[in-house]
């Protein structure tokens, strides 16, 4: 779905809502989803984040780790005990690199893990696997 943008004009777009307290990553990842054709939303916080998935579910939420209020971890620990909250692929976006931090993003529910800094063929990867 994300990789052809001609796929998504006949389907609906993918939802997908840009989690980071750095205002410049999200301008930064924001253009590298803008040719995915992909719906893009954004919140500074996890707390934001989370406010905004009880209004809409998103398809993906890409989240940084380390984030004023209510940091990733926390966010993703809230977004999965919602209703729906299983259904998001969550994909962390972070410079914290541990093997010590990957698994205890995985373990509290994250479906991937994306080390800063990354390229537009890294992220197009993992969101590729996303169903169409």
């Amino acid at each position: 779905m994300f990789n052809s943008p001609e796929a998504t004009t006949a389907a609906r777009r993918k939802y997908c809502l840009l989690t980071d307290d750095s205002p410049n990553i999200r301008k930064i990842v924001r253009r590298l989803l803008e040719p995915l054709n992909v719906e893009i939303d954004e919140a500074e916080n996890g707390q934001v984040a989370l406010e905004k998935c009880l209004q809409r579910m998103p398809d993906v939420i890409l989240l940084d780790w380390n984030m004023p209020v209510m940091n990733g971890l926390e966010f993703i620990v809230a977004l999965r005990g919602l209703p729906g909250g299983a259904t998001p692929r969550v994909v962390f976006c972070t410079s914290e690199c541990s093997v010590d931090h990957i698994r205890q993003a995985i373990g509290s529910g994250a479906d991937d893990y994306l080390i800063k800094p990354f390229d537009a063929a890294m992220l197009r990867a993992k969101l590729d696997v996303l169903p169409a």
